[in-house]
């Protein structure tokens, strides 16, 4: 397994990462406690949790396998988030410091841990200001909760804010993001990766196999009937199956991962997982995993190397469509880029 620093933190982290959002759910405790157990001898040392998979379940059942292994937990780089919803009241959500505060003891509690190695902001708060949730995360590192902290699903804007707020008030700065990225989900390049690294920030993506779509398990104008991503019913969100099923670019992208899989005799969910892991400011790829079967397989993505013609070919035939402004050729995007090539 590839180790890599954990953003711009000195800390160390496998490139792949075990999710647990199937845990209590997808998963019970006891296939929950295999994953992790065959994570770890695989040489995984990243967990990734939240408070609200299987409303707080995983983390209970994290931290029921954590008291089971006694002294795991020095070798282990444990990250959960709060943001969203645990109760009915009105401060029951949200990035202020009352909700925060409130998560942040409740999650240590189930994990059964004094201290929270990557707290994360699950989600943007248009409410609460942002040097409020800023003074919360450095405040609880000073005072031994949290290690570092990190955010998911911010824009490119809402992180470069972050990054210069913790700067200008003196604020430990964020060290990692976490958002949806695949070879079916892009749009993360246009703005979020740049001002990733431009602030030495490390990605964390999930769903990097699509829900399913890059590992083969989808067949064009067949809809499916089995387990989607996010449960049994095929038609949620953004991965309802006639949207995706209705782009040729979908099928063009699934073709070019099974030739390639072909090639290296390797599965197309370690060729999609790869060419993820490849990608410019990744730190670590999250594995959603809800069998050992499952499991054994992603992790096979940790020893397969795509040639530099491998990946050129994924990133060609997957290239999002962006509009003629401003990221299209004429738009101010390419012509930034240009000036940055001294063109």
């Amino acid at each position: 397994m590839e180790y890599r620093k954990l953003g711009n933190s000195g800390a160390v982290v496998s490139a792949y990462c075990l999710g647990t959002m199937t845990f209590g759910a997808e998963s019970d405790e006891a296939t929950s406690f295999r994953l992790l157990d065959d994570y770890v001898a695989a040489g995984g040392n990243f967990i990734d949790t939240a408070n609200v998979y299987s409303a707080g379940l995983s983390e209970e059942i994290v931290g029921r396998w954590l008291k089971s292994k006694p002294g795991v937990l020095r070798d282990l780089v444990i990250t959960t988030k709060g943001r969203f919803p645990m109760g009915d009241g009105p401060n029951h959500l949200g990035l202020s410091r009352k909700n925060l505060r409130e998560a942040l003891d409740a999650s240590l509690r189930r994990l059964g841990v004094e201290h929270i190695d990557l707290y994360q902001m699950h989600a943007f708060d248009a409410l609460t200001p942002l040097e409020e949730t800023l003074r919360f995360l450095d405040d609880s590192i000073r005072n031994g909760k949290i290690a570092y902290y990190g955010f998911s699903n911010f824009l490119g804007w809402q992180l470069t804010k972050a990054v210069w707020l913790a700067k200008a008030n003196g604020y430990q700065p964020p060290v990692t993001l976490q958002p949806q990225y695949n070879l079916l989900v892009r749009d993360i390049e246009h703005e979020i990766v740049p001002a990733a690294l431009d602030a030495g920030i490390g990605l964390l993506p999930w769903s990097p196999l699509g829900g399913g779509w890059l590992s083969g398990k989808y067949k064009r104008d067949q809809t499916p009937t089995g387990a989607t991503r996010l449960g049994e019913n095929p038609a949620r969100g953004m991965e309802a199956f006639d949207k995706r099923n209705a782009k040729s670019v979908t099928w063009e992208v699934i073709d070019a991962v099974e030739d390639i899989a072909k090639v290296h005799n390797a599965s197309m969910a370690q060729v999609a997982l790869a060419w993820v892991a490849a990608r410019p400011a990744v730190t670590s790829v999250i594995l959603g995993a809800r069998t050992t079967e499952q499991l054994k397989d992603n992790l096979g993505a940790a020893k397969l190397l795509l040639s530099d013609h491998d990946i050129a070919l994924l990133t060609a035939v997957s290239n999002p469509e962006m509009s003629e402004y401003p990221y299209g050729a004429g738009g101010i995007a390419q012509r930034n880029r240009n000036i940055a090539g001294g063109r």
